[in-house]
């Protein structure tokens, strides 16, 4: 590590909706440089795609406004630098009202941002709502250089927020990958909030994290990083939590993006102290000639209804509901384009609990037109009330039907995309493409290790031995496994192959899964094409951005060696 003060670097928001007293709770929990905070998902660009169609003005997320009211004067106050991607669709209009909101309460701040990501008028087709390019971090550093409090971006990639912070705090250039490579790993550990302090972690009952602070990460200038929280915060820092995150939205050893590809196989983390987990050993590699670009359209119309399935001759009810609901839309026509049903034996035997008793019948349908999914099939639902299966009822009354959205991503040259930061004064300085790239080709999987030898195996959940974190990108979800141990390792990376991993999520058996191997973190990511269908946004299956898949994983059973139980 070298040697002078480290950047801190704090997040205040994983999502558009992450809590509210964020914001305050990092600028008062301890000292910070630069506080981040992410707003954007795929499934968000939807929404304001939506927002921008009803006003012109709209696009960005306006809660982040509403957090500055206080937060601009104890950000001020106490010297910190803020840089959000809330901008979302409009980073103009969002900078403008930061102004606006600035005189309002009478701080003067300097406010800049970056645009140029917005591709929606070069062609896409019909539909199309947003078309976004994920841009770096330079564009950020500009105008941090430039001497801006608050920078607000549009669509960058998540980690960009911390690594142009870092870019422009020490004076790196495009040629220093590896530096470069350390800040986008830290910022993806903290692009997420608190799933780095505890959050939505398998071993969460090993620790408090009833209300977990929110992470922050002191960069070095050679780019290796410490994970850290505020003091007297809840939740916890180690390096269970850290390797969650990592492992959470990505894919292969090589994790692309538009400043430098950072090769994951060479993190190495390492607990220097209850609540701090340093991050070195990161390589970069030059970054790839094109960008990852967004583009969201609206699908078409579904609805939903669950009818709820009690006691005795389950599978029986079930058939005579679909096949009422069958005869209704044979009888009015009009059967929806998609009809989707899914029963969850949700019910037990001989259950003390009605509810315990039930079993929950889902009926999804989609259509291009929103009349074939509304009182088509609302209305066949609520008129089965007095002469369907005993015991009918629904979890809800049924509604007129809702639209939904699709989820693209598309490649673009990254010399067709422009990146212009806006600086305080107004100056607009452009920003130029990476000028050495790199083709992004997977790399071979490395040489595994001795396997465990096995004396003696009980049936048990892989949950006992191993940990998880899985997400979305686009229609395809990952799916990542660490073990906390070298001997949990050398079984792990023998038994579950691609083929154990089928049986064991029967759901991926008929779908493109890919394995790859990290053993510094001695973790496995599965990406699964096509679980998702269309994206989040489609809303395609139960869980439809895929969060609960990994304890899916972990509930199944296998058998496993007694030493590691």
């Amino acid at each position: 590590m070298s040697g002078g003060a480290p950047l801190r670097i704090g997040n205040a928001s994983g999502f558009y909706g992450d809590r509210f007293d964020a914001v305050r709770e990092m600028l008062t929990g301890g000292p910070l440089d630069v506080l981040t905070g992410d707003y954007l998902a795929e499934l968000t660009m939807l929404i304001l795609g939506r927002d921008r169609l009803k006003d012109p003005a709209r696009g960005y997320a306006t809660t982040f406004l509403r957090q500055l009211e206080e937060g601009l004067g104890l950000a001020v106050e106490r010297g910190v630098r803020i840089v959000t991607n809330a901008g979302g669709l409009h980073p103009a209009g969002l900078a403008d009202a930061v102004r606006e909101l600035a005189r309002k309460v009478g701080v003067p701040v300097r406010v800049a941002h970056v645009e140029g990501d917005d591709l929606l008028g070069r062609g896409w087709g019909d539909g199309v709502l947003t078309a976004n390019a994920y841009l770096g971090g330079a564009g950020i550093a500009a105008c941090l250089r430039a001497g801006a409090d608050v920078v607000i971006t549009g669509r960058v990639t998540d980690a960009a927020l911390v690594s142009g912070a870092a870019q422009a705090h020490f004076g790196w250039s495009s040629e220093d990958l590896d530096r470069l490579a350390g800040a986008v790993v830290a910022g993806h550990v903290l692009e997420c909030g608190t799933q780095a302090t505890g959050g939505n972690y398998s071993f969460f009952g090993a620790h408090d994290v009833r209300h977990p602070g929110f992470p922050l990460a002191e960069i070095s200038e050679d780019g290796s990083s410490v994970i850290t929280k505020h003091p007297g915060t809840g939740g916890v820092v180690d390096v269970g939590t850290v390797t969650a995150q990592l492992l959470y939205e990505t894919s292969g050893a090589r994790y692309a993006g538009p400043d430098v590809t950072a090769r994951l196989d060479t993190v190495r983390l390492r607990q220097e102290a209850p609540d701090r987990v340093r991050i070195e050993g990161v390589r970069g590699e030059a970054p790839p000639p094109t960008l990852k670009a967004g583009l969201t359209r609206l699908g078409g119309w579904r609805n939903e209804v669950t009818f709820v399935l009690t006691g005795l001759d389950v599978e029986a009810k079930a058939e005579l509901v679909r096949r009422q609901m069958d005869a209704a839309f044979a009888a009015a026509g009009r059967r929806p384009a998609e009809v989707r049903w899914t029963l969850a034996r949700t019910d037990r035997d001989d259950a003390d609990v009605q509810e315990e008793a039930s079993a929950l019948l889902r009926l999804v349908v989609r259509d291009a037109d929103q009349r074939a999914v509304g009182r088509v099939v609302s209305g066949a639902a609520v008129e089965l009330a007095l002469a369907s299966y005993p015991g009918f009822h629904l979890t809800a009354p049924p509604g007129k039907g809702s639209p939904y959205g699709v989820f693209e991503a598309v490649a673009v040259d990254a010399a067709e995309v422009p990146h212009r930061a806006v600086l305080p004064d107004g100056a607009h300085v452009e920003v130029q493409p990476a000028g050495n790239t790199r083709e992004l080709v997977r790399l071979d999987d490395p040489a595994l290790p001795e396997p465990l030898a096995v004396r003696g195996t009980r049936r048990a959940p892989l949950g006992r031995v191993v940990g998880a974190r899985s997400g979305d990108k686009g229609g395809a979800a990952n799916v990542g496994v660490w073990a906390g141990t070298d001997q949990a390792w050398r079984w792990l990376v023998h038994e579950l192959t691609v083929e154990r991993f089928r049986r064991l999520l029967p759901e991926t058996a008929d779908l493109p899964v890919d394995r790859h191997v990290l053993p510094n973190l001695r973790a496995l990511n599965f990406v699964v094409d096509g679980l998702l269908g269309a994206g989040v946004a489609a809303q395609a299956r139960f869980d439809p951005q895929a969060k609960a898949v990994g304890e899916w994983l972990r509930a199944r059973h296998m058998d496993i060696p007694e030493v590691l139980l």
